[in-house]
């Protein structure tokens, strides 16, 4: 799959994992992984990657002796969402045109 596609995806998908509630970085993978497998390390890429482009704010909490991030979804990240979703049906139309056709499908 093409990388920029692949990174527009799974920022989509942290957003989406947090849309509902605050969380944290592993909560998110366990969220996720029915979906898609996803590492820490390329988790804490794309929070900080949709912090930067303030789609989210992180606050400091202590949970259980220790300090853990909480991940919140702005209005920015929220708006991103609805571009996905308006982007995808775009998506799905091109798959169509290109699978018309095709014996293998």
């Amino acid at each position: 799959m093409d990388t920029q596609l692949k990174r527009g995806l799974l920022d989509v998908c942290v957003l989406a994992a947090i849309r509902g509630e605050d969380s944290y970085g592993y909560k998110i993978i366990k969220d996720m992984k029915p979906y898609l497998e996803l590492s820490e390390s390329t988790l804490y890429t794309i929070l900080k990657r949709l912090e930067t482009a303030e789609m989210l704010t992180v606050r400091t909490a202590e949970h259980d002796g220790r300090l853990r991030k909480y991940y919140h979804i702005t209005e920015a990240g929220l708006r991103r969402i609805e571009e996905f979703k308006t982007e995808w049906k775009e998506v799905v139309s091109i798959y169509q045109f290109v699978i018309k056709g095709d014996p293998h499908e």
